[in-house]
């Protein structure tokens, strides 16, 4: 293999690897892809370094090694990418992609969203079932399916302005809470407890603690643990604008 085509599957693999961190991959699939992609491509070994926001890639052909850095920048969970990553790699495996093809098919991907009325009702429903899941009545789940599909817009709202994320999850929860506290102010409702509950439980950052514990359980402690932090100041972010939202509504 010749030095240049060595230094553009690096590149390709690094960039693949980027991808799939900055998506929510979990630290050991980025390593299994990378490995798997490299070698497919014609690499005798790929070694990879994860920290909290970067990676350090190195490949190995015939005692040569090329070593590069990349900065991971997050942008959201999006499990579409990931998937379109791992079939680039399967692809490149069975022999059906080679460099080109792979160079091609990553400079096209680009992540899928589902169209906002669709999510924002979504959410409105998995609350409002959650709600009643919780032995919530008729009219704490109506409620409920309203304040979180505020609260969503919201949310969909400030990240389209690219607030941070911590303002983004503060000012939603307090939204929410605010909005819920229609059954403590309003008699129409014997379960307003459960609406105040169930309303913002959209907020919780589910999918990175699971990553975060992943990452830890499989020996990637300081990815893990940034994870576990940055999943905690989420939900300290919520708290916050919950606290605030029931002490101006009186709540406490």
């Amino acid at each position: 293999m010749y030095e240049d085509s060595q230094n553009e599957i690096t590149r390709l693999v690094v960039r693949c690897a980027q991808l799939l961190l900055a998506y929510g991959a979990e630290s050991d699939l980025v390593e299994e892809i990378s490995q798997r992609l490299g070698k497919a491509l014609g690499i005798a070994s790929i070694e990879i370094s994860i920290s909290s926001n970067a990676l350090v890639l190195t490949s190995l052909v015939h005692g040569r090694c090329v070593t590069t850095t990349r900065r991971i920048r997050a942008h959201g969970i999006n499990m579409m990418v990931i998937c379109e990553l791992q079939r680039i790699c399967i692809l490149a495996e069975k022999g059906i992609y080679g460099a080109n093809e792979v160079r091609r098919r990553l400079a096209h991907i680009t992540p899928k969203t589902y169209p906002a009325i669709a999510v924002v009702t979504m959410i409105g429903l998995s609350c409002a079932s959650f709600c009643h899941l919780f032995d919530g009545d008729l009219m704490a789940c109506l409620i409920t399916f309203v304040a979180s599909s505020i609260g969503m817009m919201v949310r969909l709202f400030l990240a389209s302005r690219h607030f941070n994320l911590l303002i983004n999850f503060s000012v939603t929860a307090f939204i929410i809470t605010a909005v819920a506290q229609v059954g403590y102010i309003l008699p129409i409702t014997n379960t307003p407890q459960v609406t105040m509950a169930a309303s913002v439980l959209m907020l919780v950052p589910g999918f990175p603690l699971i990553n975060a514990i992943s990452d830890m359980v499989k020996g990637h402690m300081n990815v893990g643990i940034s994870r576990w932090g940055h999943a905690t100041l989420l939900t300290l972010a919520s708290v916050i604008g919950i606290t605030i939202a029931m002490q101006m509504g009186g709540i406490f």
